[in-house]
């Protein structure tokens, strides 16, 4: 069965970060209506630990959900963008492995980076994420997990930045995850 995206595009003016999933997972495993709504997911555990070291900063641990106005706030002060890579995709075993997305209608990356006038990096969280952006730009280099390869788009110069999925099945602590992501908000957002 096919499946749209559900979410619009998080695209502060001021952003300086473009993150970018692959597709959300079912809505039978959210615990709120936004980016990374899986409960069992620690992107918001990673940005507690990085900015406050506290893991449960962003999290509403007796409602089993995120403090998602804290979330929004934050990330329009920092200037973080974030979206997908798929807009329209097929679960094929209906989970949300990206081994099981078919992408059948990538996300519209060109009209995302434009709209983005002061954005110099894009962050892909897991390897499919990783593998439509960089066919769409061709680049070629994949870069090592932490790491940057560096890419233009219309006469402007950006960082491709590879990070740890955030993702529980991705077999690595928060704390380690955290680790890789603190290395490039540092280079990015802290500037």
């Amino acid at each position: 069965m096919l499946e749209s995206h559900p979410f619009e595009p998080w695209l502060p003016g001021n952003a300086k970060l473009l993150m970018l999933g692959t597709f959300p997972p079912a809505e039978k495993r959210w615990c709120m209506p936004w980016y990374y709504p899986n409960f069992q997911n620690d992107m918001w555990r990673i940005f507690g630990i990085i900015y406050f070291d506290d893991k449960f900063h962003f999290v509403d641990v007796e409602h089993k959900t995120y403090r998602l106005d804290a979330i929004k706030e934050f990330l329009m002060q920092k200037g973080v963008a974030i979206y997908d890579t798929a807009q329209q995709v097929i679960r094929t075993k209906n989970t949300a492995s990206d081994k099981d997305l078919q992408v059948v209608q990538p996300s519209d990356l060109d009209g995302m980076l434009r709209s983005l006038p002061d954005c110099t990096a894009v962050l892909t969280a897991g390897q499919l994420a990783t593998k439509v952006f960089s066919d769409h730009f061709g680049i070629k280099e994949k870069p090592e997990m932490g790491g940057f390869v560096e890419f233009e788009f219309e006469n402007r110069k950006f960082r491709l930045y590879r990070m740890p999925s955030s993702s529980r099945a991705y077999p690595m602590a928060v704390e380690k995850k955290a680790e890789y992501y603190r290395k490039m908000f540092n280079d990015i957002l802290e500037k």
